[in-house]
């Protein structure tokens, strides 16, 4: 069998978690030689070849895989072209960097006959790109829908069955490893919306920019709202979803959820990740699995690198296809918004309102807005520290 040599970039959590796996299972036919980062000189507990010179990789003859596993998106994106314009496999775990991208790499692929494989990216140790590959590849697919970022996820458990707050619980999530010191790109949606996008390539045959979609968070989320899910027998979730409307276009965002007990991803809970699938004639199919932590991450690029022992690629079927989708934020959703003064109200154009409460201390209403009008005020949104949540009928 073809023997993998990998030179690898970056040591953190994943690149650690992969060494880990590997040092397991001790495989006959995949070996990492050669591991490049900043500051080689420093303590990473095991013993291997570290340095911090990227031609010590890619000009090894005997290296014939990269793996990518660092958080800079840039020097991701550098590593990566790289790699495919010498004509190595690459395998990647930097949603962002191919969420920013992925079609410029896609053609890439092509122009070199290289593959580029990043399963690892999307939901940790699910492996739905795959999925949506090989078994979804056709034009039954509905929707994709689910909690793709684990560190967040935890978070909301903590919140929702032990009732710690939000400051508590955000710090236990970053004492287990579950999120970075800095938690902004988990918390406020971004790290889900890379994903989503990455998902909806493979999903729907669409490339659609990070700054097309409307992308919202928890991180302004407060004891009241959490109170009032509590009072509508419901939990908060940060999902992302993809669907395909009835015209043929697409929708897509980012936004916490207020989830009902009758749906897969009420249960999914801490560090895990949950994605339903929809279809036209096959109804749901739930997937779920660890979506935080350096061993299932670790163990899910090692799942691509092992696909490269058969040459295997992404075929981008349904960007292939001739059924093209488009992509519309001209879709309605109902919201809960949680605001503070009547100035704040004024910004969303709702066309309906279907409850209102207005109390000293605090003011919301649920009422139907539509995508559009919520990216156009996206940033004031932030600045301002609102909360919304879509508020699913059923």
């Amino acid at each position: 069998m073809k023997q993998i040599t990998i030179g690898m970039f970056g040591f953190g959590n994943v690149g650690h978690g992969l060494y880990d796996v590997l040092e397991k299972i001790q495989s006959k036919n995949v070996r990492i030689k050669t591991i490049c980062i900043k500051h080689p000189e420093k303590d990473r507990g095991v013993v291997a070849n570290f340095t911090n010179n990227p031609d010590d990789i890619f000009n090894d003859p005997e290296i014939n895989l990269i793996a990518e596993l660092i958080d800079n998106a840039d020097e991701a994106y550098t590593i990566v072209k790289r790699a495919l314009n010498q004509h190595i496999p690459v395998v990647s775990g930097n949603k962002k960097m191919l969420a920013h991208h992925l079609n410029e790499l896609i053609e890439l692929q092509k122009q070199t006959n290289t593959a580029l494989l990043y399963d690892a990216s999307a939901c940790g140790s699910i492996p739905v790109i795959r999925n949506l590959e090989e078994y979804y590849d056709n034009d039954l697919l509905v929707s994709v829908k689910g909690i793709l970022n684990g560190s967040s996820n935890f978070i909301l458990s903590k919140i929702f069955n032990e009732s710690m707050d939000y400051p508590k619980a955000l710090k236990l999530a970053q004492d287990l490893g579950f999120a970075e010191s800095n938690p902004t790109l988990d918390i406020d949606g971004y790290d889900s919306v890379f994903k989503l996008i990455i998902i909806t390539i493979h999903a729907f045959g669409c490339y659609v920019a990070p700054e097309d979609i409307f992308t919202y968070g928890i991180s302004s989320m407060n004891d009241y709202d959490i109170k009032f899910a509590h009072e509508k027998e419901r939990r908060i979730k940060l999902v992302a979803h993809v669907e395909k409307l009835e015209s043929g276009e697409i929708i897509m965002s980012v936004m916490p959820h207020l989830i009902s007990r009758n749906k897969y991803i009420y249960s999914v809970e801490d560090e895990f990740n949950g994605v339903v699938i929809k279809g036209q004639f096959y109804y749901k199919q739930f997937m779920f699995g660890r979506g935080a932590g350096g061993h299932p991450t670790g163990s899910a690029v090692l799942s691509d690198i092992t696909a490269c022992l058969y040459d295997y690629k992404y075929e981008y079927k349904k960007l292939n296809s001739d059924h093209k989708v488009k992509h519309t934020n001209n879709h309605d959703v109902r919201i809960y918004l949680r605001y503070s003064t009547d100035s704040d109200l004024a910004l969303f154009s709702f066309k309906e309102i279907y409850e209102r409460y207005d109390s000293r201390d605090n003011k919301y209403v649920v009422g139907l807005i539509s995508l559009a009008d919520l990216l156009r005020i996206n940033e004031e949104i932030r600045h301002r520290k609102l909360f919304l949540s879509v508020f699913p009928y059923d």
